[in-house]
C-alpha cells in the first residue's frame, strides 16, 4: 500500500486475507454498487487493511486505513479487521501500530458502524495483557469515530504535519458553529493543546515510530552496584533552601535528558492542556525500559501537570514500566485560574494513583520540594533525596507569612522546619540520602541500582499497591 511506504520496512507488509465481506445491513440505495466499483479502482478491498509488518526491524501487527476507499470510512468489516489485528497483536505479544486516515463512521451502515467503536475499544483493552506498545498515526484526514475510538487510545500518538484532525469534520463544524475554524482541527494545533505527543513530516513515520518501538524494546538490565552513601553535613535548613535553589542545580528536565540513554518524550493531558511544569517521557536506562516525569522549578505545575501524570502513570501500568519521578518544585500553581480548574482536586486524584499504581514507584528529591503539590510525586514505593535537596510543609517564605505576618522571617522558618534530606530520613519519610553533587551520572547509577532493588524484590502484581497503602497509612512514626 502506498499509504504505508514510509511507515514499515520495504515489503514487509503482509495483508491478512479473510473471509469478511461487506454487507448491506441497512438496504441502503446503491450502496453495494457503489461498493463494486470502488473495489475496482482501489488497491485496497475495504478500507481498513491489517495484518503482520516490520518497522525498523521490529515485528508489529498493522492496521492501515485507505482514504481512497469511502474515505477511509469504518463499517463491520473495517472494525473487524481492527480488532482482530489486536487480537493477532496480543496473540504474538507483538507491538500494534495503526495509522488513520478516515472521514468518520460509514453512514450508508447506520448504527452497525457506529457501534464499531466499541468493538476496538473492547479488543485494545484486552490488548493490555501483551504489555506491549500501542503507537497510533494520524495522517490527513483524521476525524470521526475511529478518532475518538482507537485513534485516540494509543500509548504514544503521532501525527502527520499538516493533517487535518478532530472528532467532528471542519464542514460538520462550520455549519453548526456558523464560523469559520480558527486554531483547530490541525496536526500542530494538537500538539498545542496536548492531543498528540509529536507531529514530523510524513517521510519521518517510519524512523519516529521505530524510534519509539526501539526505547520500548525488551529490557536487557545491567548490573548495577550500590551507590556510596553520602556523609552527614551540617548545614542550617537555610542554607539546604539556598543549595536547593541554586541556578546552578542540574534542573528535572535536563536531568531526564542527560540521564537517559534514549527516550521518546509525552505531550499533554488529554483534556486540552500541555502543561511545561512537568516533562514525562518513555525511556532506557542501563537496559531497561521505565517512565520518567520530571517537575520543572520554573513553572508551578497546574491542574494539566497533575492530569498528564495520571496519563503517564496508566501507560506504566498498560506496559508494565516502573516509574520515576524527579521531584525539584515550590508547589502548585495558586493562581486563580489554577483553583477554579480545579487543582486539588487534581493533586488528590494523583496521590490517589500513585497508591494503586500497580508498577514499581521511586521518587527521588532532587531541588525543593514544596507541600502538597510536590508530595504527589513522592507517593512511592522509595524515596530518595539528594543531600543537597529540601522539602518542606511548605516554602519557608509561606511559612513565615503564616506564622508571623512576616516573610522576611523566612531563614528562620527554614531552620525551623527541619527541612533537609538528611531530617527526612531522620524522621522516617525519606528511605535514603543520596550524595551531592547532583548530575545526571549520578542520577543514573541511583535510579539503576534502587530499580534493579525494587524489581528482584517484585511479587504479584497486587503486592505493590498493597505494600505501599501500608507504607504511607503508617509512614513517618
Amino acid at each position: 500500500m502506498k499509504a504505508v511506504a514510509h511507515l514499515v520496512d520495504q515489503g514487509s507488509f503482509e495483508p491478512v486475507i479473510d473471509d469478511l465481506s461487506t454487507a448491506d445491513p441497512l438496504g441502503f440505495p446503491g450502496y453495494l454498487d457503489a461498493m463494486s466499483r470502488t473495489r475496482e479502482r482501489s488497491e485496497s478491498d475495504e478500507s481498513v487493511v491489517a495484518g503482520p509488518a516490520r518497522v525498523g526491524g521490529i515485528e508489529v501487527e498493522l492496521a492501515a486505513f485507505d482514504f481512497s476507499f469511502f474515505g477511509g470510512s469504518v463499517g463491520e468489516v473495517a472494525g473487524e479487521r481492527v480488532a482482530r489485528a489486536l487480537e493477532r497483536a496480543t496473540e504474538r505479544r507483538v507491538p500494534f501500530v495503526a495509522r488513520l486516515t478516515t472521514g468518520g463512521s460509514r453512514m450508508q451502515e447506520g448504527m452497525l458502524s457506529l457501534v464499531q467503536m466499541a468493538r476496538v475499544a473492547s479488543a485494545r483493552i484486552a490488548f493490555e495483557v501483551a504489555a506491549q506498545p500501542f503507537v497510533a498515526v494520524l495522517a490527513d484526514p483524521t476525524t470521526g469515530g475511529p478518532y475518538a475510538s482507537i485513534g485516540s487510545l494509543a500509548d504514544v500518538t503521532i501525527a502527520e504535519a499538516g493533517a487535518r484532525i478532530g472528532f467532528a469534520g471542519p464542514r460538520l463544524v462550520e455549519s453548526f458553529t456558523g464560523r469559520r475554524l480558527s486554531g483547530s482541527h490541525s496536526a500542530e494545533a494538537a500538539l498545542g493543546a496536548g492531543i498528540v505527543d509529536a507531529v514530523v513530516p510524513p517521510t519521518e513515520i517510519g524512523r519516529t515510530v521505530a524510534h519509539v518501538l526501539g526505547v520500548l524494546a525488551p529490557d536487557y538490565p545491567e548490573r548495577v552496584d550500590r551507590p556510596t552513601p553520602p556523609a552527614a553535613e551540617r548545614l542550617t535548613g537555610w542554607e539546604v533552601v539556598q543549595r536547593a535553589r541554586a541556578i546552578d542545580r542540574p534542573t528535572g528536565s535536563e536531568l531526564l535528558r542527560d540521564a537517559l540513554d534514549a527516550h521518546v518524550v509525552l505531550q499533554g493531558d488529554r483534556a486540552g492542556r500541555e502543561d511545561p511544569a512537568i516533562a514525562v517521557a518513555l525511556g532506557r536506562m542501563r537496559g531497561r525500559r521505565l517512565l520518567v516525569m520530571a517537575l520543572d522549578r520554573s513553572t508551578p505545575p497546574g491542574p494539566a501537570a497533575y492530569r498528564k501524570a495520571r496519563r503517564a502513570l496508566d501507560i506504566a501500568r498498560r506496559l508494565r514500566l516502573p516509574v520515576v519521578t524527579l521531584i525539584d518544585t515550590p508547589g502548585a500553581n495558586p493562581s486563580e485560574a489554577s483553583e477554579n480548574a480545579g487543582i486539588a482536586s487534581e493533586i488528590a486524584r494523583l496521590i490517589e494513583a500513585m497508591l494503586r499504581a500497580d508498577v514499581p514507584v521511586l521518587a527521588v528529591i532532587t531541588g525543593e520540594g514544596g507541600s502538597g503539590g510536590a508530595l504527589a510525586f513522592a507517593i512511592g514505593d522509595r524515596l530518595l533525596a539528594y543531600a543537597g535537596s529540601a522539602f518542606s510543609v511548605i516554602a519557608p517564605e509561606s511559612a513565615a507569612e503564616i506564622l508571623w505576618r512576616d516573610a522576611t522571617r523566612a531563614q528562620e522558618a527554614a531552620n525551623l522546619l527541619k527541612l533537609s534530606a538528611f531530617e527526612l530520613e531522620r524522621l522516617g519519610i525519606a528511605d535514603e540520602v543520596v550524595a551531592e553533587p547532583l548530575s545526571s551520572e549520578s542520577l543514573t547509577s541511583v535510579v539503576a541500582y534502587h530499580l534493579q532493588s525494587l524489581t528482584s524484590k517484585r511479587g504479584p502484581s497486587g503486592d505493590l499497591p498493597a505494600a505501599r497503602l501500608e507504607r504511607w497509612r503508617r509512614s513517618a512514626g
